[in-house]
């Protein structure tokens, strides 16, 4: 009986260990793991569930240096705020209405809806922009935050040079950029 407890034990460890070792499988992505330099592309972040059971009520992501006229996607049932440079400088609209552009043409800077995604549920959200032809070669990493009912998730952990997405707790979601 004894034996058959250790070895119960020593497999469960294992298997604990070799689960930690493991990347975290719920953190927010893009679909497409490659954009082309210099096109415009169609990036489709994926939201796996919410906050350790509680509701997503916000997805805010911040453009990063690489990508240019961003131009996001409604979602019905959710509102879709741009931030731009600019005077003007926050823009919302319900789902349906025209969001092409940031506040009098102006770059957009940051893209957040808001809505409800409950936590047992996924969704995406997406966006279109140019992809910088100088970024070919490179990773782009756009940061998120989700925000839920209770808690607040920060998806904006960039390797430094050389380093590894698969080391970070909270990475922010990538491409490739390719020519």
């Amino acid at each position: 009986m004894t034996a058959k407890l250790g070895t119960a034990l020593r497999i469960a460890l294992t298997a604990a260990a070799v689960a930690a070792a493991q990347p975290a499988s719920a953190h927010i992505t893009f679909e497409a793991k490659e954009v082309k330099a210099g096109a415009t592309a169609r990036f489709v972040l994926r939201v796996p569930h919410g906050c350790a059971g509680s509701a997503t009520i916000a997805v805010r992501i911040s453009i990063p240096e690489g990508l240019s006229e961003a131009n996001p996607q409604s979602k019905p049932g959710w509102t879709l705020d741009i931030v731009s440079a600019g005077p003007e400088t926050t823009a919302s609209t319900e789902a349906g209405d025209d969001a092409h552009a940031g506040p009098g043409g102006a770059a957009v800077e940051e893209i957040s809806w808001s809505g409800r995604l409950e936590d047992a549920r996924h969704d995406e959200f997406i966006f279109r922009a140019k992809v910088d032809a100088a970024a070919a070669g490179k990773d782009l990493f756009v940061p998120v935050v989700q925000q839920c009912e209770a808690g607040l998730e920060r998806w904006i952990e960039i390797p430094a040079s050389g380093g590894s997405a698969d080391d970070l707790r909270f990475p922010a979601p990538s491409v490739k950029v390719v020519r």
